[in-house]
This record gives structure tokens, sequence and C-alpha cells, in this order.
């Protein structure tokens, strides 16, 4: 146990932002500190560190306490270890008796994993450094491959000898449990007997974001083809290799400092990148890319490159894992390395400064690298050319952000020498196509089925959003009052929820809610739809946001209003509740009009500015948007009729 006057001393020393921050990109926010949850998948940043209180607060999860929670929970470590952290963090001697063999009974099996892992990693280390068989075949293959030993020692390399029970002896000679010695994954039973796992295998501990030991990995001495190069750990309770990127406790500072990181494929890139002096690299060890794997990198930086040698086959084969770093909202670059090399070798024959200068003159943005790819293939093939714009725009529209997709529709556009707007067409196309096949699986709770409604007009891509108070509260209500009605589209379509419908429609159009307390109920609204949830008022009504909490309160109990821009003489007055099917439609309709009226203010004021300029091609091309947006504008005002909505 810990002596209270022990803990005293590690809450007086932990200093919660310098903690946090191992985990989590912050950045100064007044006299606080703010970033992405940890916890949840978030866009806009949720997640609170007050220093002066020694408190944090993650308003998308709810999860919030002082330094030590967070440890438990990011972690998922017992209330002593996260203790024990903080102490080895801040050299702090904690004095408490040796475990027994009681102590360990009444440990979780989480907790037992962990200790074995870390006894295990031990033994490795111990017969690569001084055993003999360890010296005299790993340690010399590890030199030879120019591994130097401070390397070995900061990555905790180690060894397993040749012999069936080296490491399960020493186990059970420590009186570790047999069930957790095989749920650990470090030995297999077979007629009543363990074995170890990694026999005759240099051996590459896993560490967690914490430090601690989750799962090893293993590279066979032999060259008997017939055996697995490389051998990881099992699943298991503490070890998730979809979740966990090798290197990443030893590069998050440098990731965040460098605001960059290098992604890599196996345990020696990421070593030799880091004798090599750059140390914000981590690997996937070989594995495909999965979404929590990029969030784990987004946590700390939105900027990765992948590292890839010279194989076009596997390049090719990776894409789908790309496009997931694309959806996730990173910004990815790419680096094809000469023919022959691998990162490993490659960093091995450069100094940090050759290396960092050969990058950053050789990476590409990925879709650009794609299109050069793939246009290999086409050569003048028209079939093949058309298969390769619907892949290349395909990854187009993963990108979440509306800038970054019309900035890398421009230059396929360029690329592929094809008119920009055909291609903003297509990838609203693919976005809305996703966002329907997300939702056709959704149940509805409500049966209500107004006519059906017609297509609403688009925003042109080259539209930005402007700030609409009363269009978008007109938006909010819809969502949080009637969100779960169901609405009729068409016969071809069929029922959408009035939520779904309107998330689908200003995501369709590229169209960002300015007001942050919306923005961020738009948000939470499309992630409870997402998975699978409904739209509950309590949800909101009793939202940790107190911004948000109030607006729903707003919302839930006002009266009917008039919204001041449905105030028309004349106008016919239709209640939102009796038909959504007008309604909703309406609102964005009113929504959009606003935001066009704008452009074509503003598109009117650039032509005069080109006219008195005196360019040509500028006033030609706003002139074509200009006619765009007339035609649009006229478009809404016919759908719009003389009805008028009344704002709940």
């Amino acid at each position: 146990m810990i002596d209270r006057e022990t803990i005293g001393r590690i809450f007086d020393a932990a200093d919660i932002v310098e903690v946090i921050s191992d985990f989590v990109q912050l950045k100064k926010a007044g006299s606080n500190y703010k970033g992405l949850s940890p916890f949840v998948n978030e866009k806009t940043p949720s997640f609170m560190v007050s220093p002066s209180k020694g408190i944090f607060k993650d308003f998308s999860s709810g999860k919030g306490g002082n330094v030590v929670s967070f440890l438990m929970e990011v972690e998922k470590l017992s209330y002593p270890d996260a203790l024990r952290f903080l102490a080895k963090k801040y050299n702090i001697e904690i004095l408490e008796k040796e475990k027994t063999e009681e102590d360990i009974i009444q440990e979780n099996e989480r907790e037992s994993l962990l200790v074995i892992s870390s006894f295990a990693n031990k033994f490795f280390i111990n017969k690569l450094t001084k055993n003999a068989e360890g010296k005299a075949i790993a340690l010399k293959y590890l030199q030879e491959r120019g591994v130097r030993e401070n390397m070995i020692e900061k990555f905790q390399l180690g060894y397993n000898p040749d012999y069936s029970t080296a490491l399960t002896d020493e186990l059970l000679k420590n009186e570790f449990k047999k069930e957790y010695i095989v749920s650990s994954g470090l030995a297999s039973e077979s007629n009543g007997k363990l074995f170890d796992r990694f026999r005759g295998r240099i051996i590459f501990p896993i560490h967690g974001l914490s430090g601690s030991v989750q799962g090893f990995g293993g590279r066979t001495l032999r060259t008997d083809k017939n055996v697995a190069k490389y051998l990881n750990s099992p699943e298991s309770e503490i070890y998730h290799k979809s979740r966990i990127l090798y290197g990443l406790y030893f590069a998050k500072k440098s990731i965040i400092t460098r605001d960059r990181c290098y992604l890599v494929e196996g345990y020696t890139d990421v070593i030799s990148f880091h004798q090599a002096g750059i140390e914000n690299v981590v690997a996937s060890s070989g594995t495909a890319l999965t979404v929590e794997q990029i969030r784990l990198i987004k946590r700390f930086t939105p900027n990765v490159t992948i590292i890839y040698d010279g194989d076009e086959a596997g390049i090719k084969a990776s894409f789908r894992g790309i496009d997931l770093v694309l959806e996730e909202g990173l910004n990815i670059r790419v680096l094809l390395l000469p023919d022959g090399e691998d990162p490993d070798s490659f960093s091995r024959k450069k100094s940090s400064g050759e290396l960092i200068e050969y990058i950053e003159k050789h990476e590409q943005d990925f879709i650009s690298f794609k299109t050069g790819l793939l246009l290999k293939d086409a050569d003048k093939d028209p079939v093949k050319k058309a298969n390769l714009v619907n892949d290349i725009l395909r990854s187009v529209s993963m990108i979440p952000e509306a800038i970054n997709r019309s900035v890398y529709i421009r230059e396929c556009s360029t690329i592929l020498n094809m008119d920009e707007r055909i291609l903003h067409s297509e990838v609203n196309k693919l976005r809305r196509n996703k966002l329907d096949q997300k939702w056709s699986s959704r149940p509805a709770t409500e049966e209500h089925l107004p006519r059906e409604i017609p297509s609403q007009p688009q925003v042109p891509a080259f539209v930005e959003s402007v700030y609409s108070e009363y269009e978008e509260r007109d938006v909010l209500n819809f969502l949080l009052r009637y969100g779960n009605d169901m609405l009729n589209l068409n016969e071809e379509e069929g029922e959408i929820s009035v939520a779904r419908y309107i998330i689908r429609e200003i995501q369709n159009d590229e169209l960002e809610i300015e007001n942050l307390v919306y923005k961020k109920v738009f948000e939470t609204v499309q992630e409870l739809l997402e998975n699978g949830k409904q739209i509950e008022d309590k949800y909101f009504v009793y939202h940790d946001d107190r911004k948000i909490q109030d607006l729903a309160v707003d919302i839930f109990t006002e009266k009917h209003e008039i919204s001041k821009i449905w105030q028309r003489k004349d106008s016919f007055i239709e209640m939102p509740g009796d038909n959504p099917g007008t309604a909703v439609p309406k609102a964005l309709l009113a929504y959009k009009s606003r935001i066009i009226t704008k452009a074509i203010k503003e598109t009117g004021d650039k032509i005069a500015k080109a006219s008195r300029e005196d360019n040509l091609e500028k006033i030609r091309e706003l002139q074509s948007q200009f006619i765009s947006l007339k035609e649009i504008q006229i478009l809404i005002s016919k759908q719009l009729g003389a009805r008028t909505i009344i704002s709940p």
C-alpha cells in the first residue's frame, strides 16, 4: 500500500497539464488549456484542463477529475498504479511491501497481465544482454544490423532463448498463475503443459501510452522459410493490435513538438529513425491501418507522412486504409523511397538532417501521389481512366472538411484535365450516397408520412457559408424537436428522418453551421444517429455543456414565434409541427437563400472590382458564377412560394 504522505507528495508534484500533454495535444485557451477528447472521436475540441484547479473536463464523454483519475481513464490503470506512474515520472520514491501470491490473486485480469508482461520484459532483456546464448546470437545479429547499444536499451529489446519452456519455467517459478500466463499470449498450452510462444526470437516489447508493456513482437533468427519471420502477441485484455502503434510512447512528445507524425511499417524502421535522430515516428507493425490507430495519431497531430518502400503493389493494396486517414480529417502526405530501400535501410545511410531534407523534398500530398500512380496504369484506355477518376473521387469524398475537398478537387481537375464542376458534383453524390447507406438500416421510431418532398437546389461549391442566426436557429429547432419524425422524399429514395434529412442536405452542400453552440449540437446529433441512437430531450437538457443545456431548455419550452425572416405582409403562416414535410425543407431553403443572397452581393462587388482592374478573365469567371447564383435564387424562391414558417 502507498501511505497518505507519499500520495500527498505525488499530488503536489504532478503538473496536470504536463501529464495530460503526453496523451493529448493541448493549446492555451485563456487561463485554461483545450484539446480533442482522448475518450471519443470529435472534430471540435471539447476537452478542457484547468491548471489552477488541477482538474480536467471532457464535455464530449462527460468524464472529469484530477490527474490520477485521468490516468485511470485513459490507460485503464488502477488507483495505485496511476499513483506509481506519477511517482516514477516525478522521481518520488514509494516504499511498499512486495506483492505476495495473495495480492496477485486479488488483482483483476488486466492488472495481472500487466505485471506478467513487465516481468517477461525484464526476463527478455536479461537474456539478450547477460545470457551467453543471447549475446552470441541475438545481440550479435542486432549489432551486425547496425543497432546501437543505446537504442537496444531505449526500446528495451530482448531475447527469448531457443528452448521451449525458458520463459514459462521462470514465470511458474515466480508463482504467476497458469491461466494468466496463457491469456497473456506468452505461452500456449498443450496436453497440460505450457510452451513459450516466442522461443528463439529477438523480442520487441510494445508499450502503451503510459509506458507499460502491453504486448510483444518477436523476430525469428532461423532461416527456415516455414517459420514466420515475425510473430506478435495474440489479442488479450491488455493488447489489441488494432488500437496500438509501435513506438508511440517514445514518439509522442516529438510528434507534438514537430506537429507531424511519420508512419512506417515495422519495428526496425522505427528504431533506425530514432537512431538517425528522428523521433516522431510510429509503426503499424505490419497490420492494415485501423481507425483506432489513426485516432491515436490525431490526438497529437493532424499531420501524417506515410513512408513506403518502392513496392507499388503493396502501396495500392494499402489505399483503403489510407482513405480512412482522409476520412478522419488528417492531412496526409506520402513518401516513396528509392527502389530497393525501406525506411530501416534508407535511414541508416542518412544523417538526421539529410533524412529530414529528403523527406521534405520528395513527399507528396496523397491525392497527387495516388493520381500519378494510377495514371500510369490508365495510359490511354478511356475505361481505365474513368475507373481511375472514380477511385480518386472516392478518396476525395472521404475528406470531411469542405475547403480541403475543394482544394483537392481543383488539383484533380488540373491533373485529369476535367471540368471542376463535374468533379464537385460527383464528389457530392458520393458523400450523399455514403450518408444514405450509413443510415439506411436505422429504424425509425415514428411513422409520420407527409407528401413527397422535391429535391432541393444545391449551393455551388465556390459559395462559402455565412453567419445566419435566425435560419440556423430554425434548423436547430427542427433538428431537436422533430428529428425523429419521418419524411417521405420520393418513390425512389423512400423515407428518411427529419434529422438525417437536415444533416444530409447541409453536408451535401458543404455548408457549415457558424454558431459554435449550434454547430456542436449539430455534430452531437450526427454522432447519435451514426451510433444508432434516437434524439432524446433529456440528453440535451442535462448535457454537460451549460450552453447546450440553456439552448435545449429554450427550444423545448419556448412558445411558437414568427421568425423575423418570415415576417412579411400577406404571408401564409404554417406552424412547424403541422407538416414537417413542408416546414423542414422550407427552413433549409431559407437557410440556403440567405447564403445565396449574400454570395450574389459579394460576387457583384467582385465583378465591379475586376472591371476597375480591367481583368477580363476574372470578369468572365465571376459573371458565370453570378448567373449560376441567380438561377439558384430563382429556384429557391419558386420552392419557397408564398408560405411562411413559424420558428418554434
